[in-house]
């Protein structure tokens, strides 16, 4: 696990983390589904995820009660290096 570590120091784990997830997935995500997968409670991804927003890296779009996420381009181009980077470390 020395990998995660360094990988650590120059990321926060948990918004690395949901970028990656957000780049990887196979249907819509929701913030709900997200905290579950990076171990995260609701509100805090909520938090990350809306700051991410006003950085324009993720759109939410409703759809009933539920708002589905999904990565701009810029996000996904900052998602595609975070991964590689973590695969490099």
């Amino acid at each position: 696990m020395k990998s995660k570590k360094i990988f650590n120091v120059f990321f926060r784990e948990k918004p690395a983390m949901m970028l990656v997830q957000l780049l990887h997935k196979s249907n819509n995500i929701y913030a709900s589904n997200l905290a579950k997968i990076v171990d995260c409670t609701y509100s805090h991804v909520v938090k990350i995820l809306q700051e991410m927003q006003k950085a324009g890296l993720v759109t939410f779009e409703k759809r009933g009660r539920l708002k589905v996420l999904t990565l701009t381009k810029k996000g996904q181009e900052v998602a595609t290096y975070i991964d590689k980077l973590k695969n490099l470390l």
